[in-house]
């Protein structure tokens, strides 16, 4: 397999157009594709998205997700055209649980069976010439990078809205985490629990979590 590696979205329409490709797929590439690159395959560019779109259109929609409390997602495959994550659906599938302490292994192994069956979906009806079925966007939600502010615990917040923003940061893996003033120091907040718990209490804006696991931290440049 020949491994591509352009250094513009522009550039990768010239890169691809030796291949005299029948179909691009695109899964996780995070480049706004230009005209040129989506005419460059007879039959199209698809692009599979974890959401059920279109909700969560944009970078993040597991982030989203997590952070929104969601019992679970969903897996789209849809044709690709200039904006992002706009373009008709050809199959989806939800149904992938999110577990409350979810990690990108697990998730993934409950992804890839899913995988496997939308894209074969999607795959047989691009064969067939399908068009897919057009979003409506009224129903649209964007999926977008975190602001920076979100890097703070805010107590104002509900249980729920602490809890699931340290769900999210321990999903992003061990460097990532939260940072909350308890008492006169600072702890990166690795992990909550609702119940009660051995640990830390945390007073809400609706009543505690407890913080079972943390780290010393430095007060952050962005306070709340």
């Amino acid at each position: 397999m020949d491994l591509v590696l352009p250094g513009t979205a522009e550039g990768l329409a010239d890169a691809l157009a030796g291949y005299r490709l029948d179909l691009l797929v695109v899964y996780g590439f995070n480049w706004k594709l230009p005209a040129a690159v989506l005419r460059t395959p007879s039959a199209g560019v698809i692009n599979i998205h974890s959401s059920l779109l279109p909700k969560y259109r944009g970078p993040a929609p597991v982030l989203w997700a997590i952070r929104n409390g969601d019992a679970e997602i969903g897996l789209t495959v849809h044709r690709m055209d200039e904006r992002f994550d706009t373009g008709p659906i050809l199959a989806q599938q939800g149904g992938i649980p999110l577990d409350d302490d979810v990690t990108p292994q697990r998730l993934w192994q409950r992804i890839r069976p899913v995988l496997g069956e939308v894209l074969g979906t999607a795959l047989d009806l691009v064969v067939r010439g399908a068009p897919g079925v057009a979003q409506v966007d009224a129903d649209a939600s964007h999926a977008g990078f975190m602001e920076p502010e979100l890097s703070v615990v805010d107590r104002s917040r509900t249980t729920a809205q602490v809890h699931n923003q340290v769900r999210m940061f321990r999903f992003m893996g061990p460097r990532h985490a939260p940072v909350a003033e308890v008492g006169d120091r600072w702890l990166k907040v690795l992990q909550t629990r609702l119940e009660p718990a051995e640990g830390i209490r945390l007073e809400c804006a609706d009543g505690p979590v407890w913080i079972v696991e943390s780290a010393p931290a430095q007060p952050p440049a962005i306070r709340r």
